[in-house]
């Protein structure tokens, strides 16, 4: 009972040839059969046509003499359809036979003769390659024969029907024409009989050959299967036995399991031997009740053994036939060694991988036997590529030499080993590696195998000489910083206080940077400080030191010298190659440079002494001429030292009301009539006195309270006009003068707005002034200001158009309604041809562009005149008046005066 479900899983296998070859007969009889039918289907086809052709032949006779004897048309049509089909059939044998034919017209051929259409394929075949089999080569002679025949009937007919023409001239010679039909006829009939004699036995033929092959085949298969089948189940019958001594005698345990109630029905000895219990006593148990843990389903799990202990096994199931029962068929293995082994190549297999860095197994010959994923990915070896590869040939010293001997030897001493490597990637690249071999050794203490542990130390030292880098210099030029210029100074003094010779320091300030800044981009103005470090290197020699200690400001320090006007030369060179243009792609820029020079020991003992004197120095190379240099004196840091208490006092002035407006007038060119004033600030310093905007502006800006300054113009000039106003003074347009850093802050119109509104002042009295500069600086927000300024209803007046970097793109946006002239082109007019065609294309531009336009600085009687031509319809200057207090402009603008004399213009002379 144990072997009949392993005996029919074996007997299935084996009979399973035996079944295919049976289903290889069976379907080889059906073949020939099917060939059988259809060849059957054929002579059936021969037999139809032949019929229909015999019947055609005879019936043409009969018509043609019925057409001889009474002249009928019907008689001749019906002559004509069977004369067709015997026509078609012909012309299909002939096509035929002649090797050269298209199968669908001889198919189409047949088919006009009457053959049954699936008979059709099967009778082309048997013309095409089979004319000289028994019976058909004779009944082809015969249907050949009566060919002329045939032909000569359809020659009759022709003849016949030109004489049974109304027009004929002659009657027809019947008697003779039927003489001739009947003796073509009695031609004929003998030979269609023969042939269809011949068709019939041929058939009758081919049936019989047919039948003996297919009887022939089916017994020559029968007995090959019979043979097959006799050879299989000797097999069988001779493995039940090896089988059996199998199954009892294998060193796995074997349990046969109903698969229905998973009860044992046989097991092994071996699984009595490890459950400890006889056979017979497993008969009938559960088999999941043998396993502590798992199941059979599970593949692995713990077999309960004798002594209450478990033993680790793995079971493999297969389903078989055991009668109408499916039985399992369970193997269980014990796989206790592979479960000891595995446990401790896992733990060492998940210890190496884990390990971030590379860890490289290698013999005692440095042949590599392991590598884990980690070194895998670090160098883009494989593996397999690494194995029996010797480590060490990837690897040398950070200078190239090769890893010496004396390295091993201290190794196989006993010695671990730690240092940088540079080690050899796959694709060939190099990089900085960090290696620690160690030894595994024998029981006689001998390296058995060599461990090592390697990362990768690029970024690492990447890191390291980067921020040594960017702890020294500037990271947008390059330059050395401020603290590394000056201990390099330092060093450069005390080296030159040895050798007695001079040290000289540059301080490089660009000119006007800030309205490149401001016009282009901040990427433009970076461009261009790497543009100018680079200009700047070029022209010291390789020890001297080049530094950038602020936003547009640049240090130099040249060694060596002997005295301090050696680096005259330096310098000179240094501003001719900065007034160079600089192309940076889409532009082309001009800067130029101020250069301030002090040097050791003259000016100084030491680096932060010697800098700021060359800071001193360059203020005022830049303050008195630009595009300059200047060696440092001991005024210049008295001048220095005034600068920066000016600017802490200006600070202070806001707050102890030290600033004061006065009002410029502005006349209508034509009348001479006052129509507007522009607000100008003044600093009263109460120990300085008058301090001029040109002075205190700049330092305003740079501290940051321009902005402030601005608002109290504003709102100052703002109460005056309102002042003005409620004296009841002729109605003006006030201008106010708003800066850059003021137009481009997000509160410019809300203060605009709160001035106007705390006033009552109408917008369109209020005349915002922006330099070219302002408008460039706000950037890609500048129409949107505009557009803000003209919803307000407050009008913007461009000043010192012409002077900057402006485009006339600027005149077109919202809010630009008037256009000022500067200064510098109205004083060369009218004698300066070259101010006269600037002043006049700017008119010429306003007027096209509705804009009003407003000449500054006039102050002679020509200019004036010049100006009135041309269609300037504004002017100011010191011709008309020259920046009043608000009482004088009130006395100015009085219609009458009730004491004293009454202020007046001083107006251009006219007739």
């Amino acid at each position: 009972m144990r072997l009949e479900a392993s005996q029919q899983q074996l007997l299935s296998r084996r009979l399973r040839p035996l079944g295919y070859a049976l289903v290889a007969v069976v379907g080889l009889i059906l073949a020939l059969t099917w060939v059988a039918v259809q060849t059957q289907v054929t002579l059936a086809g021969f037999l139809n046509g032949e019929s229909l052709w015999s019947k055609a032949q005879k019936q043409a006779v009969i018509d043609l003499d019925e057409y001889a004897t009474h002249g009928r048309p019907s008689d001749l049509a019906s002559f004509r359809r069977n004369y067709a089909v015997l026509v078609a059939d012909r012309s299909a044998r002939d096509a035929i036979a002649s090797g050269t034919f298209v199968h669908a017209e001889v198919e189409a051929a047949f088919a006009r003769g009457g053959v049954i259409p699936e008979a059709i394929p099967g009778m082309v075949f048997i013309f095409q390659y089979f004319t000289g089999m028994p019976y058909v080569r004779e009944a082809v002679a015969e249907w050949r024969s009566v060919d002329a025949s045939l032909r000569e009937l359809e020659v009759i007919a022709d003849r016949l029907e030109q004489d049974y023409r109304p027009d004929a001239s002659r009657p027809p010679e019947v008697s003779d024409e039927r003489a001739r039909i009947a003796t073509l006829n009695n031609y004929i009939e003998p030979r269609a009989k023969a042939f269809s004699l011949n068709i019939a036995n041929g058939a009758s033929w081919l049936g019989r050959v047919l039948f003996f092959t297919v009887l022939g085949v089916a017994a020559l298969a029968s007995l090959l299967w019979l043979r097959m089948a006799q050879r299989i189940l000797a097999g069988i019958r001779g493995t039940e036995e090896r089988y059996s001594l199998l199954f009892d005698s294998a060193a796995d345990a074997i349990f046969m399991v109903d698969q229905e109630s998973g009860r044992i029905l046989d097991a092994n000895d071996r699984a009595a031997i490890w459950v400890g219990c006889p056979r017979s006593d497993l008969i009938g148990l559960q088999l999941s009740s043998l396993f502590a843990e798992g199941s059979p389903e599970t593949g692995e799990g713990l077999l309960r053994t004798a002594g209450g202990g478990t033993r680790p096994v793995e079971t493999q199931s297969s389903l078989v036939e055991w009668g109408k029962r499916q039985v399992s068929q369970a193997i269980v293995r014990d796989i206790s060694d592979r479960v000891a082994m595995e446990q401790e190549r896992k733990i060492a297999a998940e210890a190496l991988a884990s390990i971030a860095e590379g860890v490289i197994i290698a013999d005692a010959d440095r042949r590599v036997t392991t590598v884990n994923d980690a070194h895998t990915k670090l160098t883009g070896f494989p593996a397999q590529v690494m194995r029996r590869t010797r480590f060490d040939a990837t690897r040398t010293l950070p200078d190239g030499r090769p890893l010496p001997q004396s390295l091993w030897d201290n190794i196989a001493a006993g010695d671990n080993w730690v240092g940088e490597v540079e080690s050899r990637r796959a694709d060939g690249t190099v990089y900085p590696e960090l290696m620690s071999i160690s030894t595994i050794r024998d029981r006689e203490g001998r390296p058995q195998h060599y461990v090592a542990v390697v990362s990768d130390i690029t970024v690492r030292k990447a890191d390291r000489q980067r921020l040594q880098h960017l702890a020294t210099h500037d990271p947008l030029t390059g330059l050395v910083t401020r603290s590394e210029f000056e201990r390099r100074c330092a060093e450069a003094i005390t080296h030159a206080a040895h050798e007695r010779g001079a040290v000289a320091v540059l301080f490089v300030d660009l000119d006007a940077f800030k309205v490149v800044n401001d016009s282009y981009s901040h990427a433009i103005g970076d461009a261009l400080l790497m543009r100018v470090a680079e200009r700047i290197r070029a022209q010291i020699a390789p020890h001297d030191v080049a530094g950038r200690i602020g936003g547009d400001e640049f240090t130099v320090l040249l060694s060596d010298l002997r005295s301090r006007e050696e680096a005259l030369v330096v310098a000179e060179a240094m501003l001719a190659a900065l007034a160079r243009p600089i192309d940076l792609g889409d532009y082309e820029l001009y800067v130029t440079a101020s250069i301030g020079i002090a040097g050791y020991p003259l000016d100084g003992n030491d680096a932060v002494t010697l800098i700021a004197n060359a800071d001193a120095a360059m203020y005022v190379a830049k303050t008195e001429e630009r595009n300059a240099l200047r060696f440092y004196t001991p005024k210049m840091h008295a001048d220095a030292r005034r600068r920066l208490k000016l600017a802490s006092e200006l600070r202070q002035a806001l707050l102890r009301n030290e600033f004061q407006l006065a009002y410029q007038p502005s006349i209508e060119m034509k009348s001479g009539r006052i129509v507007a004033v522009e607000a100008l600030i003044r600093w009263r310093h109460p120990e300085r006195g008058n301090v001029g905007p040109d002075e205190f502006i700049p330092i305003a800006e740079s501290l940051g309270l321009i902005r402030q300054i601005d608002q109290w113009v504003l709102a100052t000039a703002c109460r005056q006009l309102m002042q003005w106003d409620e004296a009841r003074l002729p109605p003006l347009r006030l201008a106010v003068n708003v800066s850059a850093g003021s137009f481009g802050h997000p509160d410019f119109l809300q203060g605009i707005s709160q001035a106007l509104e705390s006033t009552g002042i109408p917008p369109k009295r209020l005349l915002v002034e922006l330099t070219e500069s302002a408008i460039l600086r706000l950037g890609e927000d500048t129409q949107r200001a505009m557009q803000s300024l003209h919803k307000l209803g407050v009008a913007v007046a461009i000043d010192d158009f012409g002077t900057g970097y402006s485009s006339l793109a600027y005149l077109k946006l919202p809010a630009v309604e008037y256009l000022k002239i500067d200064r510098s082109f109205v004083t060369g007019l009218p004698g300066n041809p070259n101010d006269v065609a600037i002043t006049e294309a700017m008119v010429a531009i306003a007027r096209s562009l509705g804009l009003h336009t407003i000449a500054e600085g006039i102050e002679t009687e020509a200019q004036h005149e010049f100006l009135l031509r041309a269609g300037c319809q504004e002017g100011q200057g010191f011709l008309y008046s020259r920046p009043l207090p608000p009482d004088e402009v009130a006395r100015l603008l009085a219609p009458k005066t009730t004491g004293g004399k009454r202020l007046s213009l001083v107006p251009p002379k006219r007739a």
